[in-house]
């Protein structure tokens, strides 16, 4: 799978970064990019894997012991400058970024073909890298602060 995102995501700088950048910038805290900022991911929204999985259920026997690629393929590919291009636009402000020294591993680009599993299955993404990310910039806005305290109370 590549990178999902969507509502109920507390993401960490390695697991659900569009979630992470997202609540640090509602944190008023810096986001750190290791590297120049361009490198590129493909974005697959959370409901979109959902019917993935639903429709590969569907389809058994018939897809069994097969390996497939799920992402958001070319069409919802975003580099790490322009979500904070993104973020901007939906605060109306900048957040504070700085920047650090490429990760030993990490991928310049990283794009996920799922032909195949299209074509067993008629499944493609259907939620937009600009609706996802709106969608889970307020589901963010609304909900994180209330999540974070029954993390705290649940400790």
């Amino acid at each position: 799978m590549s990178c999902v995102y969507g509502p109920h995501q507390c993401g960490t700088e390695d697991q659900g970064w569009v979630a992470h950048f997202l609540i640090r910038t509602q944190k008023e805290v810096p986001i750190t990019i290791y590297g120049d900022g361009r490198q590129v991911r493909d974005l697959l929204y959370v409901d979109d894997l959902v019917e993935a999985l639903l429709l590969a259920e569907d389809h058994l026997p018939g897809i069994a012991g097969q390996a497939f690629n799920i992402g958001g393929g070319w069409e919802n590919t975003i580099s790490l400058r322009e979500l904070i291009e993104r973020i901007t636009a939906l605060n109306s402000s900048s957040p504070e970024v700085t920047y650090g020294p490429w990760r030993i591993g990490d991928q310049r680009w990283y794009v996920s073909d799922s032909g195949k599993f299209e074509t067993l299955t008629g499944w493609r993404p259907r939620t937009d890298v600009e609706h996802g990310i709106r969608s889970l910039h307020q589901w963010i806005a609304v909900n994180h602060g209330a999540a974070a305290a029954a993390r705290v109370v649940g400790s």
